[in-house]
């Protein structure tokens, strides 16, 4: 294959033999994927940015296959007893995007992070189907195979897409124990001034990596995500291996659902302003909010917090913040067995957030403060 397809990061030999002594003392764990042929690594890389297995994160994975059809969902799962908080990824990711939180939040709640329709392990008919439609009827299908007609209390986790795929599930009202909302940093007005970028920003991203290490090397250089951790976590389940060019590539072929990312968007903001349930909006700036949001969240119709010092992914760049965060507001809300609040959990100090943004909307019309 061209060789200038392939990335190439420099190293820096001043510092090799420090880092080099300093990766020696990771854990190096297998991927979270089995790869095949897969090439030889430099053994810097190889330490630092080496896959980890998602087991010690969540408590196992399974195939949800829906009824009816060749459809076939991958999820992960984890904890015993509570609520169940379920995770949706936003494009390009994979449940795995949530596994450093949910080593926190499995302690209190249980979890689900799907992988969503062509990403991650799914397997489904029609890979690029992204439509915000097929999209939610996809949870909705998933959730039906999981607990039929008795499925416990549900809190919506989504991010970016995930968070508009979670807002129109809710919006459906189709689960009638859900009972908590949470989108994570996406907003109407910002994502569809973003489109017009899209097919540019995904155009010159690298496109094929010699390595599944190289891959998270450059997801953490490049700026795509801030904790390397996480980074090991779940990159490797974003990519697959292209057999005609030896190399990685990306497993979601984003770019070619174009057709699609409008409706993600559009009409985002009044659909989750209109769900009736406790909603929490967590963002990475103040600079995303559009002006029906701006306008809803004065008048304390969900709570809002900003996650500072993060980039557009807040559960892997700040996992633990993000854990408390969704811990916290299940907590405030009562959302759980028979309503009853999960012990344990302490207040959020209210310094790291300001007080208008703490509003909570109980869906009752009504405004309380935690």
């Amino acid at each position: 294959m061209d060789s200038s397809n392939l990335i190439t990061l420099p190293e820096n030999e001043d510092n090799s033999v420090k880092e080099e002594e300093e990766e020696q003392s990771q854990p190096h764990s297998a991927s979270a994927f089995s790869f095949p042929n897969r090439p030889p690594s430099s053994r810097a890389s190889a330490d630092k940015y080496s896959p980890l297995e998602w087991l010690g994160y969540f408590d196992k994975e399974e195939d949800v296959s829906i009824p009816e059809s060749n459809d076939v969902f991958h999820i992960y799962t984890a904890g015993s007893e509570g609520p169940v908080v379920f995770f949706l990824h936003g494009g390009g990711y994979s449940g795995l995007s949530f596994a450093l939180s949910t080593s926190k939040i499995k302690e209190k709640a249980r979890v689900v992070a799907m992988d969503l329709r062509g990403h991650g392990k799914s397997c489904t008919e029609d890979e690029l189907d992204l439509s915000i439609e097929t999209l939610s009827d996809d949870v909705l299908a998933v959730i039906k195979a999981l607990y039929g007609d008795s499925a416990p209390a549900i809190a919506l986790v989504g991010h970016s897409m995930g968070g508009s795929v979670a807002v129109h599930v809710a919006a459906k009202k189709a689960i009638p124990s859900l009972a908590g909302l949470v989108v994570v940093d996406v907003v109407e007005g910002t994502a569809l001034a973003s489109l017009i970028h899209m097919q540019k920003i995904l155009s010159n991203r690298m496109q094929y990596f010699p390595t599944v290490e190289k891959a998270v090397e450059w997801s953490v250089k490049g700026g795509s995500l801030r904790n390397v951790e996480s980074a090991r976590l779940s990159i490797p389940s974003t990519l697959k291996f292209d057999d005609s060019k030896s190399c990685y590539t990306y497993r979601t072929r984003i770019a070619e659902t174009e057709q699609y990312w409008k409706g993600w968007y559009e009409g985002l903001s009044d659909l989750f302003l209109s769900c009736p349930m406790p909603k929490l909006l967590l963002l990475a700036g103040t600079d995303r909010l559009d002006r029906s949001l701006t306008i809803g969240q004065m008048q304390g119709k969900f709570q809002m917090v900003v996650v500072r010092h993060t980039g557009h992914a807040i559960q892997e760049d700040a996992p633990e913040e993000f854990a408390s965060l969704v811990l916290n507001f299940i907590s405030r809300n009562r959302i759980g067995p028979h309503g009853i609040e999960i012990p344990g959990l302490q207040k959020m100090q209210q310094q790291k957030c300001p007080d208008q943004s703490l509003k909570l909307d109980n869906g009752d019309g009504k405004t309380d403060y935690p």
